[in-house]
């Protein structure tokens, strides 16, 4: 039986990548380094409830949106878009959706959206 799903995100980047979640409040669970040159080749992080892995190997990217987009329900969007809004780049402001929640889109480091979002109304 399935329990969860984790997404693991290809990134050129390892450490850099890590290092950016890290500053939005994500907490690294676990890493791995190459023991020959000491390269960070891949790694676990939380934010809440929410994982995600990063592994080796992605490709830059100069796209307007990538392959993969991360969604992350939260109990108070309006505190987390004050906390990062003039620390990240946001592709979309905090707004309601016409699907009913309340979110805002942020970008990282690697050219991946992250939204944050919950039920509009209850921020």
């Amino acid at each position: 039986m399935i329990k969860r799903v984790i997404p693991m995100i290809h990134v050129p980047d390892v450490r850099a990548t890590v290092e950016w979640y890290a500053s939005i409040g994500f907490t690294v669970t676990g890493t791995h380094e190459d023991e020959s040159d000491g390269n960070l080749d891949w790694a676990s992080l939380s934010f809440g409830t929410t994982e995600i892995m990063l592994d080796e190997g992605g490709r830059p990217s100069s796209q307007h949106r990538r392959e993969v987009d991360l969604y992350v329900h939260t109990e108070d969007v309006a505190a987390v878009y004050r906390r990062l809004k003039d620390r990240v780049e946001i592709v979309e402001p905090l707004h309601d959706t016409v699907y009913g929640m309340c979110e805002f889109i942020i970008r990282d480091l690697n050219r991946f959206w992250i939204t944050f979002g919950q039920p509009a109304g209850r921020q």
